[in-house]
C-alpha cells in the first residue's frame, strides 16, 4: 500500500514536469490564440452567465490567460475572488477589483494585497489552473494540494451544485489517464481551445 502511494506520487511528479514543459513550450501566438478561444467558451457558458461570485486564479505568462475573463466579469457586474495561499495549505479567496493592488506570494503567484474574503463554499464558480488533465475530469496541479484541501467538502457529493470547479488548460496538457488519489477532487468540466 505504501509503495503504491509512493509510485502514484512519483508518476504525478513525472506528469507534472512533462506537461508543465508542454505548456511552457507553446509559442506565444499559439498561447494567445488558444487563450482567446478558451475565453470565448467560458464567457458564453451558461454557468458563467448565471453566476455572481467567481473564484479565479490570476494567470502567469505560461498559463491560460484569465485576465480577459476577469475584465468581462467585471463589466457584467460579477465579483471576482482570487486565491491566496495560506500556511495551513488552504486557499483563501480575496476580492479583486480594477483598483486592487497585487503582490507576489512565496510561490511567485499574484494575489490581492487586501480585499473582502469569501468562504470557498459561497463561491458559485471557480476557474482553476492545472498542469495536466484527463477525460475523467481529473487534474494535476502544481503539487501543493491547495485546491483539493480547500474544496474537500465537495468530495463524495452526488451532485456538484456549487461551486462548480472548471479547469482551464491548453489541449497539449491532456494526458491519457490520471490515477486519482483518494483526496483528489474531480472538476465539473475542463475547457480547452479544442474541446
Amino acid at each position: 500500500m505504501k509503495n503504491d502511494r509512493a509510485e502514484l506520487q512519483r508518476r504525478k511528479r513525472e506528469l507534472r514536469r512533462e506537461y508543465r514543459n508542454a505548456r511552457t513550450c507553446l509559442a506565444p501566438d499559439e498561447r494567445e490564440h488558444a487563450s482567446e478561444a478558451i475565453f470565448e467558451k467560458v464567457v458564453h457558458a451558461s454557468y458563467f452567465q448565471r453566476t455572481r461570485r467567481i473564484g479565479c486564479y490570476l494567470s502567469l505568462p505560461d498559463e491560460v490567460d484569465t485576465w480577459r475573463i476577469i475584465a468581462r466579469a467585471w463589466r457584467m457586474k460579477k465579483r471576482i475572488f482570487a486565491p491566496v495561499t495560506r500556511r495551513n495549505r488552504l486557499l483563501e479567496f480575496r476580492e479583486v477589483t480594477p483598483e486592487t493592488d497585487l503582490v507576489r506570494d512565496d510561490f511567485g503567484l499574484l494575489m490581492p494585497d487586501k480585499g473582502d474574503v469569501i468562504a470557498a463554499h459561497k463561491l458559485d464558480l471557480v476557474l482553476t489552473p492545472l498542469v495536466a488533465f484527463d477525460d475523467n475530469r481529473q487534474r494535476i496541479g502544481m503539487g501543493g494540494g491547495y485546491y483539493d484541501r480547500t474544496f474537500s467538502f465537495l468530495r463524495g457529493r452526488r451532485q456538484l451544485l456549487k461551486p462548480k470547479l472548471v479547469g482551464l488548460a491548453f489541449a497539449c496538457q491532456k494526458v491519457p489517464e490520471i490515477v486519482a488519489s483518494p483526496w483528489d477532487i474531480r472538476l465539473y468540466c475542463i475547457i480547452t481551445e479544442s474541446g
